[in-house]
């Protein structure tokens, strides 16, 4: 049974379209600037970002943080 999550804003959302969105509103380049991973700064992809994203917890972190800050943004 999959219990609901009401106070996760993460819940249901896909680390690639988190990715996708950060992309999207900020670019590369300034998601390079606030977390400092190479797959941000050298030649950076979808592809290779989940592929470092999904085996690095501290960078992941780094990245949903910057996508509820995103969101916060966007309400205001």
């Amino acid at each position: 049974m999959v219990a609901s999550q009401p106070n996760n804003p993460l819940h249901g959302i896909k680390l690639e379209q988190i990715i996708n969105d950060l992309v999207a509103h900020y670019g590369w380049e300034y998601m390079g600037y606030q977390i400092k991973i190479r797959c941000f700064t050298h030649d950076p992809s979808v592809k290779s970002s989940l592929k470092f994203l999904r085996r690095t917890p501290w960078a992941r972190a780094k990245v949903e943080q910057l996508y509820l800050k995103m969101l916060q943004n966007k309400r205001h």
